[in-house]
């Protein structure tokens, strides 16, 4: 089959990753228009649900992916410098321009053509493929190429937001909040690569104004949110450029498509959805949108009957990420009803931001901000960690599970010594 993917990010590597395993016959060519390495955001957080689908689907590039992540645990919740609050668990972050590296390189050893510095504005240069998989991201030049045959809907949050970088290395997910005489800002951070942690800063549009974020320069306004953060990054600097790409200022886009193919054209990824960054789910759907495809094209000859089984499928698997994500934009935008609360109480507010928590959860909740009882979960967590990744097939490494390194002894003389989602990915085990 002579498929065209257009959009070198997580999602079109991934699908075309994916269909090459399932049948290397496919002739498969993944379109980017920005020159290798170019991305904008800094990282992804994803959890073991992704890795466990990632190890089933592929586990070269999984172990790949897997060693260039940074593990996080807990998630701080920082009101005004003053107060800490806390929420257990733990995930897992990569930089998003080494997962692209990442996956790149193994789509080109798999015999994908990958072609950088190329804009698609006609689709009719690829009138011999069988199948052009539009993966180009929520503004997808090749959706808007077919009208209203995708039932497109593009909502716009209110709240602006902007992806920064610091050299202030996190080692859990924090969330700290400042108050400044035009309101609040907050900011969301997680490690990301080696020396550097993703940032991402948001606040209400009237509080951007009243700062006067939206007439100074960006530059500028960076500085002003390093003196906001000044405690909470430990005096260090925020980051405007990734990769020689400076940030700016955004508004989410939210994309529904009441269906997610036409004729030989089909939707992946935030072409066919987006979803909030507060959830920290998109990379993860759009892989998933990967596997699903490339599976639905191996069991299904007939494309039509493929795209037809595929965009059923993921339409049910996201509905319930995309109902959380609606929810904690909403909370992120209505923020100032909870801003009389300490720490702890907000804290309780934002992990409930996606439904009704029961009661009994909040003295669950009390009991996390005890320091034994935190050692005791993180204790707990890395014993989950270690049954999840052997069950995998992860290497046996202490510092994959997050354990503590035992020392190096000398050596004796003498003696030398050095998911939810699996189902999609293994009903056909890839043929490497």
């Amino acid at each position: 089959m002579r498929i065209v993917c257009v959009g070198g990010g997580p999602a079109g590597l991934y699908f075309a990753i994916s269909a090459k395993l399932r049948d290397s016959a496919h002739d498969i060519t993944v379109i980017e228009r920005d020159p290798p390495g170019a991305t904008y955001g800094w990282g992804v957080v994803y959890w073991d649900n992704l890795l466990d689908s990632l190890y089933s689907n592929d586990r070269e590039s999984a172990r790949q992916l897997r060693a260039a992540s940074a593990l996080w645990q807990e998630q701080q919740f920082r009101l005004c410098s003053e107060q800490t609050a806390y929420l257990p668990g733990y995930g897992y972050s990569l930089g998003r321009a080494s997962m692209l590296d990442i996956l790149a390189r193994r789509a080109i050893g798999l015999g994908v053509d990958v072609q950088y510095r190329r804009d698609v504005d006609d689709l009719s240069v690829f009138a011999d493929a069988d199948l052009v998989v539009a993966c180009d991201g929520a503004n997808s030049r090749v959706r808007q190429l077919h009208g209203d045959h995708f039932g497109t809907t593009v909502d716009t949050g209110n709240n602006p937001y902007i992806w920064l970088g610091t050299d202030k290395v996190f080692d859990s997910f924090v969330f700290a909040f400042e108050e400044t005489p035009a309101g609040w800002v907050w900011f969301h951070a997680y490690p990301s690569s080696a020396g550097i942690s993703t940032c991402i800063v948001e606040c209400t549009a009237q509080t951007w104004r009243g700062l006067g974020l939206d007439s100074l320069d960006v530059e500028d306004g960076v500085r002003m949110l390093e003196k906001i953060f000044s405690t909470a990054l430990d005096g260090h600097s925020l980051i405007n450029q990734s990769r020689g790409v400076p940030g700016r200022w955004l508004r989410f886009t939210q994309v529904n498509n009441e269906v997610w193919y036409h004729d030989r054209v089909v939707l992946v990824g935030d072409a066919a959805h987006t979803t909030h960054f507060t959830i920290g789910s998109g990379t993860r759907l759009a892989i998933l949108d990967a596997i699903a495809l490339a599976q639905s094209l191996y069991e299904h000859p007939d494309v039509p009957v493929a795209l037809q089984r595929y965009d059923l499928e993921r339409r049910e698997g996201i509905r319930e990420a995309q109902a959380a994500a609606r929810s904690s934009m909403a909370w992120f935008e209505q923020i100032d009803r909870y801003t009389d609360r300490d720490a702890v109480e907000f804290c309780f507010a934002m992990a409930g931001r996606g439904g009704a928590l029961r009661p009994w959860r909040y003295q669950r909740h009390l009991a996390n901000q005890v320091p034994v009882l935190r050692r005791a979960r993180r204790i707990a967590h890395t014993g989950r960690r270690w049954y999840r990744a052997r069950r995998r097939g992860e290497p046996s490494s202490r510092a994959v599970y997050g354990m503590p390194q035992r020392p190096v002894l000398a050596p004796v003389p003498g003696n030398g010594r050095t998911a939810t989602d699996r189902p999609v990915a293994e009903r056909a085990r890839p043929r490497d």
